[in-house]
């Protein structure tokens, strides 16, 4: 009886993702109506079919996570990726493990979004409003058709098995079941931008009201990403056991650069709303972002890439996705070829102003992210053309990348305190004093005490400090520090908008990251030997001693588990049991690292293969020291924290489109 409910909610599931496919259908036809007709009840219908779609794939969403809870290998994903002796969290997590279920992942996201964009849409004009909507059925429609033709996560297999193939066991890890989520609502969550960047195209309307819903929706987007990305790397660092966090993995660049196009929209929406200058570019930037994310999704699901974090699928599917990508974006470029000429052009600006800073922010951006692109699209096209392999990695990014970064972020300070239209730049540069002596201070003591060898490392040191103590100045300089009395600093202090708070933290958040990115690549110290029970190596000034390697069980592997102590100057300060993994269901060997925490440092420990020595087993030990290594993860928080503290301020509370006049 059981089994036959399964079978009949699997069933349900996929009924549920053909309905929503209709509802979408739906949604773009009455909203296109409504829009020719201007008939309020025939837009207000296309909404509600926009909530119906999305409720469809919530429907089938949870229906598919049903059938990975009790084990239904009757489903073909659920025998392909889930095994009966998996923990339930990661039986669940495996319903986003697959390439077909992170798809329909990917349509309740945006599905949900659309939903979203309908349900609070009240304050945009009704034309725009309308339009929007009926986009944002239209991308529903193509992805909803290629998961349930394509890609039908709900697809039965003739003879079940009587065990599934589980999930690969790198994914099998907290970290990795809650970040495709994120991620996915960061991705999707620029698809309300394209729709609102189409619709101000073709309603020939990117004005200031325009820019304000342009803000919060990629405001909550990037928020959504950057933690998104913090997850995956911070699962890189302690899952993959290499000792590293960033690797300019191809998978890893293609979540990069839509953050990247986000960051500049951020920046450029906000010389829309306050002055209504570079419509047409904000628009541009707003088509990339999502396009970025679709090129995403092709990277990860077409075949083309070999990583630890992509889905192999058949070339067919790819294809697929690749015309999706193409004809989408193709769309919204060739829309903006014809019709960006027309929009009103904004108010002019000096050469030194707030606009003019971030005009040349959105420039280093844009530049960052073609390198990026470049790098991860070059040894595809190379392969692609001459059938030759070869591989772009660190030394290329570092070299092109990092200059363009710190170039930004040495004038990100500077840009907040500079005036709308015309700016003083030595006003400027007298206000940023402090941060300067604290920047030159900080690198040059980092380069007198810490390592003398080490100049860059030192001025990425001073750039952190820097980028924190602008980011204190900016909040001092609004609430006219030393300027008024203390009590009435206090009071402005308390009064800030919480719009200011969340830009000031998402600077400060970008320093302390750079601060430990900087410490953790110029003074990391690592240190491999093979080592019998009882031997010992050395990690900076961290003594790492193998106690014991024991057998252990899982509920789905085997291991061996050492146990290890780490001294510092005869002290004990960490006993870790590191430990290398065998998986029976899928055969795969993985590590399981042990990270001491002292302070914002970790000291990291690999247990790996084992050998026989002359006298008895020996197992390879690789032991790392990473200074200051939390705070590339704890700045990015930081950031996240910022974007969603900005999202609260009522200023940019969805449904308010009036134009405020400019700080």
């Amino acid at each position: 009886m059981a089994r036959g409910n399964g079978h009949l909610i699997v069933e349900i599931g996929a009924f549920a993702l053909l309905l929503a496919l209709a509802a979408s259908l739906a949604q773009v036809a009455l909203s296109v109506a409504g829009r020719l007709r201007r008939s309020n009840p025939l837009a207000g219908a296309g909404e509600g079919a926009g909530l119906a779609a999305f409720a469809g794939v919530a429907v089938a969403f949870g229906c598919l996570i049903y059938a990975f809870v009790v084990s239904d290998f009757s489903v073909s994903n659920v025998a392909a990726n889930s095994h009966s002796q998996k923990p339930l969290l990661y039986r669940v997590a495996g319903a986003w493990g697959s390439h077909e279920g992170s798809m329909l992942l990917w349509c309740l996201a945006l599905t949900g979004f659309g939903a979203a964009a309908a349900g609070l849409g009240g304050g945009l004009p009704r034309a725009l409003r309308t339009t929007t909507v009926a986009t944002q059925g239209v991308l529903g429609v193509v992805f909803l058709a290629y998961a349930a033709f394509a890609s039908n996560p709900f697809t039965r297999v003739e003879q079940p098995p009587v065990e599934g193939a589980s999930l690969n066991p790198l994914l099998q890890d907290p970290a990795l079941a809650v970040h495709p989520p994120f991620l996915y609502c960061g991705y999707v969550g620029l698809s309300v931008v394209f729709s609102l960047a189409v619709a101000a195209l073709i309603e020939g309307r990117a004005d200031a009201a325009w820019a304000r819903w342009v803000r919060p929706w990629t405001l909550a987007a990037w928020s959504m990403l950057t933690i998104g990305i913090t997850l995956g790397a911070f699962w890189a660092y302690y899952e993959l056991g290499w000792g590293g966090w960033w690797f300019w993995d191809p998978v890893e660049n293609a979540s990069f650069m839509p953050w990247l196009m986000a960051t500049a929209l951020l920046h450029s929406a906000i010389v829309t709303e306050r002055r209504g200058a570079l419509p047409g570019w904000t628009i541009f930037l707003a088509l990339a972002g999502f396009t970025f994310s679709m090129l995403g999704a092709f990277l990860v699901r077409s075949g083309v890439l070999t990583s630890v974090h992509a889905f192999a699928v058949d070339p067919t599917r790819g294809v697929l996705l690749l015309m999706i990508l193409a004809s989408t974006a193709g769309a919204g470029f060739a829309l903006f070829a014809w019709r960006a000429p027309g929009l009103v052009k904004g108010g002019v600006f000096a050469p030194v102003s707030r606009e003019s800073a971030l005009v040349l922010n959105n420039i280093l951006l844009a530049a960052a992210t073609a390198t990026v692109l470049l790098g991860t699209l070059y040894p595809l096209i190379r392969e692609a053309i001459a059938g030759e392999a070869i591989s772009v990695g660190p030394p290329y990014f570092n070299l092109t990348f990092t200059p363009l970064m710190a170039a930004l972020l040495i004038l990100l300070p500077a840009g907040p305190l500079l005036a709308w239209k015309r700016g003083d730049a030595r006003g400027v540069a007298q206000r940023l004093w402090i941060a300067a002596l604290v920047a030159l201070g900080a690198g040059l003591l980092t380069l007198a005490i810490v390592s003398p060898t080490k100049a860059l490392g030192a001025a990425g040191i001073g750039l952190g400090g820097w980028l924190i103590a602008g980011a204190l100045v900016e909040v001092l300089e609004r609430v006219r520090a030393f300027r008024v009395p203390p009590r009435e600093s206090l009071r402005r202090l308390f009064g800030l908008p919480r719009g200011a708070w969340g830009m000031s933290l998402a600077h400060l958040g970008m320093g302390v990251f750079v601060l430990g990115a900087v410490f953790e690549t110029a003074w990391k110290v690592e240190a491999a030997e093979t080592l019998p029970v009882g031997g010992a190596l050395d990690a900076g000034a961290y003594h790492v001693s193998l106690d014991a390697v024991r057998a252990a069980e899982g509920p789905n592997y085997e291991a061996e588990r050492a146990a290890v102590t780490v001294t510092k100057a005869g002290k004990v300060i960490c006993r870790l049991a590191p430990e290398r993994r065998f998986y029976m269901p899928g055969g795969q060997t993985t590590s399981e690292v042990g990270l001491c925490y002292q302070g914002a440092s970790h000291v990291y420990v690999v247990l790996g293969e084992r050998r026989e020595g002359p006298a008895g087993p020996v197992w390879l030990v690789r032991a790392y020291w990473n200074p200051w290594a939390s705070l590339i993860f704890f700045g990015p928080g930081i950031m996240a924290l910022g974007g969603f503290i900005s999202l609260s301020d009522r200023r940019l509370r969805l449904g308010v489109a009036r134009r405020e006049r400019p700080a």
